[in-house]
Parts: C-alpha cells; structure tokens; sequence
C-alpha cells in the first residue's frame, strides 16, 4: 500500500489553498482531485469577487477568514501578479426603509474589522455613478474582482514548488479512520495510507465524510443545493463598480458584478434544487430579474439579459434557516486524529482560502 503524509480530497480554490499552505509548512502533500482539471465545480462557477467581510455574524468563522483571506489575497495577487481589481461596491437602498439598514450595515462591517465603509447620499453616488437609482448607499472600498482561474494555477504552481503534487482523474470512495492512519480508498479499489487527510471536497463533502469508516455519524451535517443563476448582460457595462442591494433573506440580492473584462453580470438568485448538477439556467428565471435589477439601474433595457451559467453553493443550512458558517471540523471536534472535514464552504469561500489554508495547517500542526 502507497503511504503519503497528507492527502487533501478536492482540487478547487480552498482545496488547492490547503495544499499548497501544508506543503509550505514542509508537509508532503498529495492533492486529490476527481475530475480532469483543477477548479471545475463551485471555484469556477461564482462572481469571482473579493469580498469586504461585511455581512457576517461577528466571531463566525467566515468573518474572520473573510477579512484575513481578503487582506492575504491583495497581498498575494499583487506579489504573483495575478489578475485583480479593487473596484469598489456600492451597497445601494432604493427606498427609505432600506436606506435605515445602511448604518446597521456599517455597524456589523466595523465590528467585523471592517472599518472603510462610507455613507453616501444619493447625490454623492450618482455622481460616481451617474446610471444608479437610491436614495442612500454604502460605499465599500475594499471589495474587488480576481481572476480565479489564475488564481487556482498560481496556487498550485507553489504547491508543486514546495514539492506537493496533484492527481487528476483520482476520486475517492471511502476512508477507513482506523489503527493510527487514515486509508483513502479510491473507486478502482486502489488504497493510500495517510497520517493526515483534508476532506475539501466542497459540493460532496458531507457525501463522502459519511463513507468514513471511523467517523462519528453526528459530526456530519445534512447538506443542501441552493443553486445561483446568473443573466450576462448584452453591450457596455453601465458602472465601473459592483452594485448590491441590500441583502434580503436567503442571499445578497439579485447584483450587478464585472470582470476583469468589463462584462457585466446579475445575480446569483436563489434557487434551492435536489441535485449538485442541476446547473442548467432557465432563461424564464431572467424575466424576475428585470424588475429587481430596475430598482436600482432603471435604465436597463428590454430583452438585454442573456441566460449566463449557474453555480452551486454547498449550503448546510436549508431554506427558512439561518445561514450556517463554515464548519472546519479537526480532530478536537470529531475525534479521529489527522482528519479535518470542510463542510458549508460557500461564499466567500473564494475570498478566504488563503486564510482557511492556514488555518487548517494549523489545525494539523497540534494534531
């Protein structure tokens, strides 16, 4: 049987950032991934956007990995030269009772770290963005838009640096947490021999902790599919920021993001579904997002939203419920030395997984 020191199960942005974080800390790291490529479920179908940290319960997990991630991202794709841009957002009430949330907003952000929000009139922004319509909105300087394919090559160059390596095409069925050492068994039978084993898996994850041999049945959640769709928008982007409402039950809004190429995009809504891979838009779904995009670019004009793609967020929480934060589970939470879950991590999972690569190689490091 094959030994390995530490084997991550996932080859996404947060399973590469793992990796890569491990091998740094001078672990031998053996990258699994099931598919062909690198980053082909949740890390390639988002907004792409480098989140501020505003929205957060203050203490929860993604609070914190959010504001540090945003900070070790700037950092990083400054460094690495990968494709970024702090563009700014708008966070934008288009009625009075809108508009008295803003403060409750910045207040959350602050006590989160983030102290750069800025109040604005309705004047003061449609002078910076002469197409909006509000009454009042918050400025947030710090969120931005990156490149997260490169991103994910950029990552995985440094883990193959550090002498890491990744296996394509390598899914796995089952563990078996038992006698001092993980064993990983892959779908043709194949088993490899772990002292340590991050289950990133992202969408599958709670799927696949279930067919650990070893694990308590009760330190796995139940998963949920609430799947985003999003509506390319034909022709010229009308800001040069991001726009978002304020936040509504369930999700941020139906938004307008960029990319690094100036293509503007609405959503994602929220659509909760019974399958990961039910990813398929229907282009009916768009007819909502008229009215709701109106209400703050009202110059949007008939017939030009585009069905786009749709993304998947790993939810352990379900509809009616309170967002659940992350869940990074190590050995003080379940009990199997050398094995930390990743459960629920969904936005701004992007944003912060050069933190939760640290802080998972931290975990291992007391284990």
């Amino acid at each position: 049987m094959d030994e390995i020191d530490c084997a991550v199960i996932g080859g996404g942005v947060v399973g590469l950032a793992v990796g890569r974080a491990l091998a740094l800390a001078g672990r031998e790291v053996l990258v699994l991934e099931s598919e062909g490529a690198i980053g082909t479920g949740t890390s390639s179908r988002n907004s792409e956007v480098i989140h501020a940290g505003i929205y957060y319960p203050q203490g929860s997990l993604k609070a914190k990995l959010c504001v540090e991630g945003k900070h070790l991202l700037y950092d990083y794709a400054a460094e690495r030269g990968v494709p970024h841009r702090r563009c700014g957002k708008f966070i934008v009430a288009t009625s009075p009772e809108q508009a008295e949330q803003l403060e409750a907003i910045r207040a959350k952000a602050a006590a989160n770290g983030v102290d750069d929000l800025e109040l604005l009139t309705a004047q003061q922004a449609i002078a910076l963005e002469p197409q909006l319509h509000c009454v009042a909105a918050l400025n947030s300087p710090s969120t931005g838009i990156v490149d997260s394919h490169a991103f994910m090559l950029s990552l995985l160059g440094d883990l193959e640096n550090a002498g890491g390596m990744l296996a394509l095409k390598s899914p796995v069925s089952r563990a078996e947490c038992t006698g001092g050492a993980i064993v990983l068994i892959a779908e043709d039978g194949t088993a490899l021999r772990c002292r340590s084993v991050v289950n990133a898996a992202g969408l599958g994850a709670p799927a696949l902790a279930r067919h650990f041999e070893g694990l308590p049945a009760s330190s796995v959640p139940e998963e949920y599919f609430a799947k985003g769709n999003y509506f390319t928008l034909s022709g010229r982007a009308p800001f040069g920021r991001l726009v978002y409402p304020v936040p509504e039950p369930g999700g941020l809004g139906v938004h307008l993001t960029i990319d690094l190429g100036d293509q503007a995009k609405f959503g994602p809504d929220v659509q909760w579904v019974e399958s990961a891979d039910d990813l398929v838009v229907d282009p009916r779904r768009g007819d909502a997002f008229y009215a709701e995009v109106r209400k703050y670019w009202p110059g949007l004009p008939d017939g030009a939203l585009i069905a786009g793609y749709a993304g998947m967020r790993p939810k352990i929480s379900g509809p009616g419920e309170p967002a659940a934060d992350f869940m990074i589970d190590g050995p003080a939470s379940h009990g199997v030395p050398g094995l930390v879950n990743l459960f629920g991590i969904e936005s701004p999972g992007l944003t912060s997984s050069l933190a939760i690569g640290r802080h998972v190689a931290g975990l291992l490091a007391q284990a």
